[in-house]
């Protein structure tokens, strides 16, 4: 059966249990529904883009650019080796049907979406509004003329515009906070990027006039993100709804919960293995939900890709204890400076720290690790064939494997066919004896 973006690797089955699913059922269903059953296509488009976006809702940003920005790296998780470019233009043009917004951290998310986040711009505004007064909110009032007048700015681009007279509340910090402020609170959306740096305009240089005036009361946007947010997990528990768009609301998504179980959106579940405290934790599957046969991909992902962004989540799915050890000092890091937890089929097999060496052309991996349900034997060429493509990917002509880590050797054999993978001893030494 063939679709806009592949064809399914097997075919897929309704889930036909009431009440219980297998905990491999359970990864199934959440990774066919991030796209993971869908086989990569030859030629990623922008239209394979917005299909992918369409299953994750959302694309989180973030700036660490060790192997590849994070919001690059979905894409490439799902579709494969595409053109950057396609990505800065799809989403990062001023042209783009997309804004970014906190709907998860800061992300990229539908146009249309914007009036699903008032009640999280107004929660901002009830809870900083009070904090700018005095020479702050004449510092705000002079962010917004300049941007009325000017149109797009980045903010070196305001604070150029300052008074010569600038007083204690203008300087690069405030300006900088100010339209973070403003953008919060929803007067001003990102008009696109240059590079990385975002370029701020007044809400209605952006947003579409139609959407901006839509109003959607609090409850009913909260029950919209609870269906999308289930709707991209397939199954998941009431914290993996509610972190999904960072809800705090519990009783809220809870509410919004029962109201789609009674329209026959959500089906309640037991999930085997989803317990705590040896109880079962309350499930609950989404009716368009299916279970794949198989799951034949392999792939890098990102810490920050919806699969394993939520630590319990990737810890009672997939077994996966996560940590980010980007500000953990050098000497205490277990696995590395940014590792990439790798899917091999239903299985996080690995973990890899890589980091693009672009100077010399080589792709660096730094550590490698088995996790505990990793297959190392018929795991390891999948592996080895993906950080090819990661590779080529990133416009990297060579491989270099480090010493540091329990699946080095192994991947460095396996990548070493023709003899022309080197070994490096990487950040060995960081490790404490």
């Amino acid at each position: 059966m063939s679709s806009a973006v592949g064809t399914l690797a097997d075919v897929t089955d309704t889930p036909r249990s009431t009440d219980t699913l297998s905990a491999a059922d359970a990864r199934r269903i959440a990774l066919g529904a991030q796209g993971f059953s869908r086989r990569r296509p030859q030629n990623p488009s922008p239209r394979h883009a917005h299909a992918a976006m369409a299953r994750m809702g959302v694309l989180q940003i973030d700036s660490v650019n060790v192997f590849a920005r994070s919001h690059y790296m979905p894409l490439y998780s799902r579709l494969g080796s595409y053109e950057p470019a396609m990505l800065d233009r799809t989403f990062m043009s001023r042209s783009s049907r997309y804004v970014e917004y906190l709907a998860h951290e800061a992300t990229f998310l539908p146009v249309e979406d914007w009036p699903l986040w008032r009640f999280r711009r107004e929660g901002f505004a009830r809870k900083y509004d009070p904090e700018w007064h005095g020479d702050r909110a004449r510092t705000l009032q002079r962010v917004r003329e300049v941007l009325h007048a000017q149109g797009p700015s980045r903010p070196a681009d305001i604070r150029d515009e300052a008074p010569r007279n600038r007083g204690p509340w203008w300087d690069w910090d405030d300006v900088k906070h100010a339209l973070e402020h403003l953008w919060r609170t929803g007067e001003v959306a990102i008009a696109g990027r240059e590079g990385f740096e975002r370029r701020y305009a007044l809400a209605e240089h952006v947003v579409p006039r139609e959407v901006l005036g839509h109003e959607i009361a609090v409850d009913d946007a909260i029950r919209e993100l609870v269906r999308r947010a289930a709707r991209s997990h397939g199954v998941a528990t009431a914290a993996d709804l509610a972190d999904y768009y960072r809800i705090r609301d519990r009783v809220a998504v809870q509410t919004a919960v029962q109201e789609l179980v009674d329209a026959g959106e959500l089906r309640p579940v037991r999930v085997r293995g989803w317990e705590r405290g040896g109880r079962p934790i309350p499930a609950w599957l989404h009716t368009e939900a299916a279970i794949p046969r198989r799951i034949g991909a392999t792939a890098l992902l990102t810490p920050f890709d919806p699969v394993v962004w939520f630590r319990e989540r990737a810890l009672r799915a997939f077994e996966l204890d996560y940590r980010i050890e980007i500000y953990t000092p050098a000497a205490k890091r277990r696995f590395g400076y940014y590792s990439l937890p790798v899917l091999v089929g239903d299985r996080i097999a690995a973990r890899i720290d890589l980091k693009a060496d672009r100077a010399a052309g080589v792709l660096r991996v730094q550590s490698a690790w088995w996790e505990p349900q990793a297959d190392p034997v018929a795991d390891v060429e999948r592996i080895a064939a993906e950080l090819r493509t990661a590779a080529g990917w990133q416009g990297l002509d060579g491989i270099s494997v480090a010493q540091w880590g329990d699946a080095t050797d192994e991947l460095h054999a396996a990548l070493d066919a023709d003899g022309a993978v080197t070994r490096h001893a990487g950040p060995r030494d960081e490790v404490v004896a």
